[in-house]
């Protein structure tokens, strides 16, 4: 159901608005309230031939230095502006201009509230027991005057270079490198009494090789390889979206050993840096919050007759009379089982009621017909019920076999048989449950809600056509059935006839004001129909009712069976959380409207918070990038043009086979040009 937006900007016209002038600003853009982000300087330098022959070349370290420069802009990253990271590769990585902007523009920008990296992918030495960093003009014949002392690096990170977190990744000693038995120690040596201020991270320790190789992210050395997937949010263990110091050197440390069978180990001094030093922000790995209590609703029963017996999820609840309803508050939100009992009748129900949160719910109880089923199919039923309302796969097995010992005992028992359709659609037995829901409904035509139910189910597995025929069933005999006319919302929404579906939902609505669904599909059909503020309004609306902890996330019968139609979603992993998925798809629709009434900054959290309730959402993904490409077009900002080729690549990752893929490899290849010829 997720729109597809067909849109690929030409690199030409995507350039054309681009700022190529970009003006500093004093402070980056904050991120949430309670995540300080510091202006933030850098140097990347990757060497990967030199130009004296007598030094071996690397294979892929240029390609890392591109990828660290990508993802320290990023605002899925290290959150740096684009103009405050300089790059140094291959042949501009000479000593002359790796002194400058280390000796001489990191120390004129740096403040004592910012955050400074420097990065390094090539070969590092040691000659005449001194460690060096070798540039791209190296001569082997006169190390001293052609390569950058590490001490030398040292001194500048300790004395010249004023900021509050200072970062040195080296993955230099690859295979090949000269002296790689004792490059390592060496050089980690020398940064060892810089202080807490400094988090150095290396790519191997003494007396190892560090390794790269086309099998890590298409050619990467493995120590870079796993430091961008850290600042991506691999290494955010706790999910609170923040990449710290000590988060990711124990990302990388543990996943590298992994990888290469405990033959190269990152190194970093544990304590000597400040552990909860923010190395990347990731917005959308921010772990949601948790839903707050439920605001409990209330049921007000009353009868047509006096003595009656209320049970609620089969426990007795009270007795209610024709002059006395009887009331049950404090009810957590979300589908009950009620049903209501008097001695010599037949009970009505058992039947599903929905509690909404902060409201009054009226359910009247209809005893009419003298009891003329036998005890044992009653007390299967009512057993079965008990297994039925436990949830799970062991209860629903043994609440079917009840159910099917009550229909043995009475073939007529059209209770019975609408619980065993219920309780098979809740085991993914989808061709059983059919069969019972239609036995159901050919006992008792008049059972409305065995034809809601059925077309609940129908809408999962994508027969609309059936589900409308026996939602205007319902429609016919009760219209001011609120279920109905919330599935209605669904299938109408389905077909693409989203005047139809917006009068629906409207309808349900109006029955019951708090169905936070209800209010999702009208947001839905309204989207769909390009209404994008009627849209918002409603997602925010469906946001807020459902934002509580019903302790029924997962239940079969959360809330009404159809709850994920439209979605595709409907399979076993997704019984786990409905109410997740469910708020997913509505920041999702929230990302889109605002993409499309231009209002990207709000387009971009609420995609991130898509993501952060659905990782895999490849749709998510490919909305915050063209979320994210339009915001680099209206501002001339590189950073947001990189986050937004990092969210298309995610799409196509995830699934290469949306007709959308297509769509965000163009845009990858426009961004590409756009990034190239903006550094």
């Amino acid at each position: 159901m997720r729109l597809a937006i067909l849109f690929c900007l030409s690199a030409a016209a995507f350039a054309q608005t681009r700022q190529r002038d970009l003006k500093l600003e004093e402070k980056q853009a904050p991120g949430p309230a309670s995540v300080s982000i510091p202006r933030s300087y850098a140097v990347v330098i990757g060497v990967a031939k030199y130009a004296d022959p007598g030094v071996r070349p690397l294979e892929f370290s240029e390609r890392d230095a591109e990828s660290i420069d990508s993802i320290l802009i990023s605002p899925e990253g290290g959150n740096f502006h684009a103009e405050n990271v300089h790059k140094l590769i291959g042949s501009k990585a000479t000593l002359a201009n790796i002194r400058r902007e280390l000796e001489q523009w990191l120390p004129s920008m740096a403040k004592s509230d910012d955050r400074v990296v420097v990065y390094f992918a090539g070969h590092g030495f040691i000659a005449a027991g001194k460690a060096y960093l070798a540039p791209y003009d190296l001569n082997t014949k006169n190390i001293a005057g052609t390569a950058y002392p590490m001490d030398t690096l040292g001194s500048v990170f300790a004395n010249r270079i004023n900021a509050k977190w200072k970062v040195l990744l080296t993955d230099s000693c690859h295979s090949g490198a000269i002296s790689v038995d004792s490059d390592a120690q060496a050089m980690h040596g020398a940064l060892q009494d810089l202080g807490r201020s400094l988090f150095s991270l290396t790519a191997s320790r003494d007396r190892e090789r560090s390794y790269e190789s086309a099998d890590w992210g298409g050619g990467h050395g493995i120590f870079t390889y796993y430091v961008v997937k850290g600042m991506e949010g691999s290494a955010d263990a706790n999910r609170d979206g923040i990449v710290t110091a000590d988060e990711l050197a124990e990302y990388v440390r543990t996943n590298v050993r992994s990888a290469t069978n405990n033959q190269q180990t990152p190194t970093s001094e544990r304590g000597s840096f400040d552990p909860n030093m923010l190395l990347a922000y990731v917005p959308s790995n921010r772990k949601p919050d948790a839903p707050p209590p439920p605001k409990f609703g209330t049921l007000i029963f009353e009868t047509n007759m006096d003595g009656v017996e209320v049970f609620l999820d089969g426990n007795p609840a009270g007795v209610v009379n024709k002059s006395a309803p009887l009331k049950l508050p404090g009810l957590a939100p979300g589908t009950h089982v009620i049903q209501g009992v008097r001695m010599g009748y037949e009970p009505d129900g058992p039947r599903d009621e929905t509690v909404y949160p902060g409201q009054d719910t009226t359910v009247t109880i209809k005893i009419l017909i003298p009891r003329r089923r036998g005890k044992a199919a009653a007390d299967h039923l009512d057993r079965g019920m008990a297994e039925y309302n436990k949830g799970g796969a062991a209860s629903y097995r043994r609440a079917a076999d009840e159910f099917q010992q009550a229909l043995k005992e009475d073939p007529q028992f059209s209770q019975a048989a609408l619980y065993l359709g219920r309780t098979y659609n809740a085991l993914f037995q989808q061709e059983d449950a059919e069969k019972f829901f239609r036995r159901a409904i050919q006992i008792d035509p008049d059972y409305l809600e065995a034809h809601a139910s059925f077309a609940g189910m129908l809408l999962d597995k994508g027969d609309l056509d059936e589900a409308l025929r026996q939602l205007n069933v319902v429609r016919l005999r009760d219209p001011k059935n609120a279920m109905m006319w919330y599935l209605l919302s669904q299938v109408y929404c389905r077909k693409a006839s989203y005047t139809e579906a917006i009068e629906a939902a409207n309808q349900a609505i109006q029955l019951a004001p708090a169905n936070a669904e209800a209010h999702f599909w009208l947001a839905e059909s309204s989207r769909m129909a390009t209404k994008w503020d009627e849209a918002r309004r409603e997602f925010n609306e469906y946001l807020r009712l459902s934002n509580f902890d019903s302790g029924a996330a997962g239940k079969i019968n959360y809330y009404v069976l159809g709850y994920l139609a439209g979605f595709g979603k409907k399979h076993r992993a997704s019984q786990t959380d409905i109410w997740r998925d469910l708020r997913s798809s509505a920041y999702f629709g929230l990302c889109n409207c605002e993409t499309k009434l231009g209002q990207y900054d709000a387009a971009i959290a609420d995609c991130q918070r898509a993501i952060a309730y659905d990782q895999q959402d490849p749709m998510a993904h490919y909305a915050l990038g063209l979320a994210y490409m339009f915001k680099a077009k209206q501002t001339g900002r590189l950073e947001v043009a990189s986050a937004a080729r990092d969210q298309f690549s995610e799409m196509v990752r995830l699934n290469p086979d949306l007709a959308e893929s297509e769509y965000a490899k163009k845009n990858i290849s426009t961004l590409d040009g756009v990034l190239r010829s903006g550094r």
